[in-house]
């Protein structure tokens, strides 16, 4: 699973906010004049192609508590943190087709968000929340589905209007949010676990879980889609 497909609009209209002039001119060229939000589930689609299994792995990276990337055993086929690293390289190196460097900037924009779903960093052990079975206002799910889609959707909005609602960061929450790097955001993502895995013991999430846990969601969303610009005006102007 990943940020379901509003999750992820959400993400690609707030970094196209913040893309420079010129850096949205290339990047509207290479897309056909595509938005980032319009290309934003673009990996989760080809999933059926087989031409793409191997970036499979890329939607997830797994760290143990208490340890940083480097420390952990490295998925031999990728992962998430490895497959921005390297798409990163590839665009500014150049060089590409323009339909690669198009499916880069595609791959890019999933990966991103991907990155700011908590639980897409998460513990092997429960493979990212996926194991911890819960239920939704009474109908069964997972903790790793209760992120990715149903705490958002549930709210009803387009993905516009959460693009609205949540996109208010002001000048020094912008420069901060870009500063560091891929290792950085993810080792970020892990220091909200206690709140995210801390559910009753009946496992019976609702509106109290909610509303504990609705702005660190939006935070999540708005931080994704200002760093996914940031990523792209370094390359692009």
């Amino acid at each position: 699973f990943s940020w379901g497909l509003t999750g992820h609009r959400v993400v690609g209209e707030v970094a196209e906010n913040h893309l420079s002039d010129l850096a949205k001119a290339k990047v509207a060229k290479l897309l056909n004049n595509a938005t980032l939000a319009e290309v934003s589930n673009w990996m989760d689609e080809v999933k059926s192609d087989r031409a793409y299994d191997s970036l499979r792995a890329w939607h997830y990276v797994s760290i143990p508590d208490g340890e940083v990337y480097e420390d952990t055993d490295i998925n031999p086929d990728g992962d998430l943190i490895k497959g921005i690293e390297y798409i990163i390289s590839k665009l500014k190196n150049g060089g590409l087709s323009a339909d690669l460097e198009a499916d880069y900037i595609k791959i890019l924009v999933h990966l991103v968000g991907d990155l700011h779903q908590p639980l897409h960093v998460g513990r092997k052990s429960d493979r990212g929340g996926n194991d911890i079975k819960v239920e939704w206002f009474w109908k069964k799910s997972n903790l790793h589905r209760v992120w990715d889609s149903q705490m958002i959707d549930d709210k009803k909005y387009s993905y516009t209007e959460l693009a609205t609602i949540i996109d208010k960061a002001d000048r020094g929450e912008l420069f901060m949010w870009q500063k560091g790097n891929i290792r950085d955001w993810a080792h970020e993502a892990m220091q909200y676990r206690e709140q995210i895995y801390d559910i009753p013991t009946d496992k019976k999430l609702s509106y109290e879980y909610q509303y504990k846990n609705w702005n660190l969601c939006k935070k999540q969303l708005l931080k994704g889609g200002v760093r996914l610009a940031g990523i792209l005006n370094e390359i692009y102007g």
